[in-house]
């Protein structure tokens, strides 16, 4: 039997050139539908990378009770001492390093289009850059605390217009300038402008009120304790959520919604992609149909015909989605762009990402649709009468 098979299997294969056409077809096909596919996934990936691959652990946002994001969170300047008071917090000799942050959302026009987009514009405390390490200045300076200046994220500088150190706007009772540009390892971070969160409170008539506050723990390991510090002071009502989990939160809803849409697009796509195999293996089949009961006449099986065929069906899959996955990595791997998060009301840059798993998952995807392709022609060309198709021209 598997002498049978080996053999079978290599005429088809070593044939295909003589049905180039038709093979040709099957393979642009499925590749067409991995790249779509890949194309749609790696802006959710994308997307999903830039919420949570780079919140920290160690990090850790307090809001207002019962507030599952920062606009709707609401913090006195009271209360947001309280919270820096709290044991578990890394301290150094300015005190706490702790930031508590005012996040507002303003109008401003994108280099691709004059119209306003969301910009998130917060305001953080003197500690920002110790809470959060992993951000850095690359162009320009850091504001001074207690001016108009701000710094804006790499992404945000790309994304929207005359966002440049030098650069000034007008936003709120204020006119701002830019001084500096950081850089947020991707994050979500890169695509807001932060400034002093004392000058931003009057220029939105905010007072003394914060909406979060983030804090830096002594250890990962001491969130558990820090929280329930939190949570049993009466003086209080917050929630603590450590920095990783909140963004991937944020992202839930948005990912879940573009891989809904891009596994409804491969899967109409898939179908015309499945018929184009089928129609190829059946042309296969019909140009080999003497080749098959001959071969059956000499006493082989019909398992080896079956899987000859499916083997054939599955090949071209696979070159259609080797073809469409590299594509895809070539077209789409860190494109950037901008979308709305939905949770904050603002614009977020992002970069597809065209992943390993990806690529895996598209590869399975492709064989799938050569055997949803072969399996049908194939059962047809064992089924074949000898005498039959020994007749046919």
């Amino acid at each position: 039997m598997f002498s049978q098979v080996l053999a079978v299997t290599g005429v088809n294969l070593r044939s295909i050139s003589q049905r180039m056409g038709s093979s040709t077809v099957a393979v642009i096909g499925i590749a067409g539908v991995v790249l779509v596919f890949l194309g749609v996934l790696s802006i959710a990936e994308g997307f999903r990378k830039a919420m949570t691959d780079v919140g920290d652990p160690q990090t850790v946002i307090v809001m207002r009770a019962g507030s599952d994001t920062e606009m709707t969170s609401g913090l006195g300047g009271d209360t947001a001492r309280i919270i820096m008071d709290t044991p578990g917090i890394m301290r150094d000799e300015q005190g706490a390093v702790a930031s508590s942050e005012l996040f507002v959302i303003v109008g401003h026009p994108t280099k691709k289009d004059t119209s306003d987009a969301n910009l998130p514009l917060r305001g953080v405390s003197p500690a920002v850059l110790k809470v959060r390490p992993a951000v850095k200045v690359v162009e320009g300076r850091m504001f001074t605390p207690g001016t108009n200046e701000i710094v804006v994220g790499r992404a945000a500088s790309q994304q929207f217009a005359g966002l440049t150190v030098g650069s000034t706007q007008h936003w709120g009772q204020n006119t701002w300038q830019v001084v500096g540009i950081f850089d947020a390892q991707g994050s979500v971070a890169e695509s807001e402008i932060w400034c002093d969160a004392r000058v931003l409170q009057p220029a939105y008539r905010r007072g003394n009120s914060y909406q979060s506050v983030y804090v830096r723990l002594e250890r990962p390991e001491g969130f558990q304790a820090f929280k329930d510090a939190l949570t049993s002071n009466p003086q209080i009502s917050v929630t603590p959520i450590r920095e990783p989990d909140y963004y991937a939160a944020q992202s839930e809803v948005l990912h879940m919604i573009i891989r809904t849409i891009g596994f409804i697009i491969a899967g109409l796509m898939g179908i015309g992609a499945i018929f184009g195999a089928v129609n190829t293996m059946y042309t296969a089949v019909a140009t080999r149909t003497r080749e098959i009961a001959t071969l059956r006449a000499l006493g082989f099986g019909g398992f080896p015909v079956v899987f000859s065929v499916l083997t054939e069906a599955v090949f071209l899959a696979v070159v259609g989605g080797v073809i469409g996955g590299a594509a895809a990595w070539l077209a789409f791997d860190g494109y950037q762009t901008s979308t709305m998060n939905f949770q904050s009301f603002s614009q977020v840059a992002f970069s597809f990402a065209v992943t390993p798993a990806l690529l895996g998952q598209a590869l399975a995807y492709s064989v799938l649709m050569g055997v949803l392709g072969g399996i049908f022609p194939a059962v047809r060309a064992a089924r074949l009468p000898i005498v039959t198709a020994l007749r046919e021209l």
